[in-house]
Formats: structure tokens, C-alpha cells, sequence
């Protein structure tokens, strides 16, 4: 992993984000930080040209998006004329809105449209991942949701963006994710995972929980990961000085 390949998940920092000055105000911290980077997503309103002016002039990429699950599935065409604004190649559905994961019919639906959506964005040079959660997980006739949806949907129209924190939570194994979405996973979300002293799984820090990150990290470029994308849904402070904490360490501890 290269240095220019962490970008920061803005919805880590969306209660700073509610205004065009305070993106602006936001995005000068990541860059002066060091991140080359980001995910769009958490924001308030702003223009797509107003947004790009301020990324462009910090010296940052857009390299992927968050869109509404709802907009995704029933109006793709709005997803892809967006990214193409933003100049943009990557996006991610990003929850189940309305879905129920142990219900086959269900997940038959979801897998139906994120197929049909992501086929759109294909013909456009575009990418549609989907972002998990915890939910994911619940199985039916022994088979995992997650597995499920990547099962019943093309490679070529739904690749993935695995959230590490929420591969853990949900009793999965990070590495073998990566190995089993190989060619399919040009992003994933790095989240640690810790615990209170009352035995409460909580978000931390890159490197202040306990994930083994050099091993996701080795086994998502195998997979041929593009971006590492830093996410911290809740932070103890400042969440820009929570993607600073993460930062410094992946650059003291993981970039090689």
C-alpha cells in the first residue's frame, strides 16, 4: 500500500461538513494531515462543480462515493450522471435500506437491482461495490447474506467495498474476505475494532484496536485493492484528529 493510495471516508467527519465553508474548512485539515484523498459522502448540500473547486484546490481526489441505497436501486442513471460531475469512477451501496437479510426473496430483490444498477454504471466506466455491515452475516441454510448477495450478482456489474470493522463485528474473517473477493475488491474500508471495559465492541483508531491490519492490508492488494479508505463511524473527539491518529499510523506502520 502507497501513501497516495489512503484516502479519508468523509462521513467520519459529517457533523463538519453541514455547509460549503465548512467542507472547504474540513477538507484543508485532511490535506494538511496528508491524505491525497477522499470518499464522498455525510455531506451537506453542495453543487457538484462547488465541491470539485474545493477539492482541486486542496490538491485532493475524489476516489469514490457513498450514494443513497433507495437511489441506487431505483434511479441509477441520477448515480452515474453525479460520479461523471465529480469525476469519479466509484461508488458503493451502502446499506441494505429495507431489506431483510434472512429472507431469501428479499435478498433476490436486492441482487436483482444492484445487478441492473450496476450494469448501467458499467457501460458508463463506472463501479458499483457494495459496503457491508454487521446484518450481512445472518445465515440462511447455512450460508451467509453476504455471501448470498456476491453469489447471485455478476462480477462485472457488483464488485466490493468491505468494511473491516463490520466483517469482525459480524464474526467474519477479514482476510479471508479479501481473499475470497479477489478481483472483485478495488476498495475496503479500514476500521478498527476495540472494546469498553463493560465489554461493548466500540470504533478506535487505526492501530489502537484489535485488527492485524499489515495482514488485511497484504491480503487486499493480493486482491487487488486500489484504495484503503479510513473510517471511524464515532470518534472520542475531533474526528479530523481521529483520521490524523489513523494516519500517522498507517504511515509509520503500513505503507510500504
Amino acid at each position: 500500500m502507497k501513501i497516495n493510495q489512503i484516502a479519508a471516508q468523509l462521513y467520519t467527519c459529517r457533523d463538519l461538513l453541514k455547509t460549503p465553508t465548512e467542507i472547504a474548512q474540513t477538507l484543508k485539515r485532511l490535506r494538511k494531515i496528508g491524505y491525497t484523498a477522499v470518499q464522498v459522502s455525510g455531506m451537506g448540500p453542495i453543487p457538484e462543480n462547488e465541491l470539485n473547486i474545493i477539492l482541486n484546490a486542496e490538491g485532493l481526489t475524489c476516489c469514490a462515493t457513498h450514494e443513497p441505497s433507495d437511489l441506487i436501486r431505483q434511479n441509477p442513471q441520477a448515480v452515474v450522471d453525479r460520479l461523471k460531475l465529480l469525476n469519479c469512477k466509484l461508488t458503493a451501496y451502502p446499506f441494505p435500506s429495507n431489506v431483510d437479510m434472512s429472507n431469501r426473496a428479499s435478498l433476490d430483490s436486492l441482487c436483482f437491482d444492484l445487478n441492473q444498477a450496476g450494469k448501467l454504471l458499467a457501460e458508463s466506466g463506472q463501479i458499483l461495490t457494495y459496503h457491508n455491515h454487521g446484518n450481512e452475516f445472518i445465515k440462511t441454510d447455512g450460508v451467509t447474506a453476504l455471501d448470498y448477495i456476491y453469489q447471485n450478482t455478476d462480477p462485472n456489474y457488483l464488485q466490493a467495498e468491505p468494511d473491516t470493522y463490520w466483517i469482525q463485528y459480524g464474526g467474519g474473517n477479514n482476510i479471508e474476505w479479501c481473499e475470497k473477493l479477489k478481483n472483485r475488491l478495488p476498495m475496503i474500508h479500514l476500521k478498527d475494532y476495540s472494546f469498553t471495559a463493560a465489554n461493548t465492541p466500540i470504533y478506535c483508531e487505526i492501530g489502537q484496536g484489535t485488527l492485524n491490519f499489515k495482514a488485511i492490508i497484504s491480503a487486499a492488494e493480493k486482491s487487488g485493492c486500489q484504495w484503503f479508505i479510513v473510517e471511524q463511524d464515532t470518534c472520542p473527539q475531533d474526528p479530523v484528529e481521529s483520521l490524523q491518529i489513523s494516519f500517522e499510523y498507517i504511515q509509520e506502520h503500513l505503507v510500504s
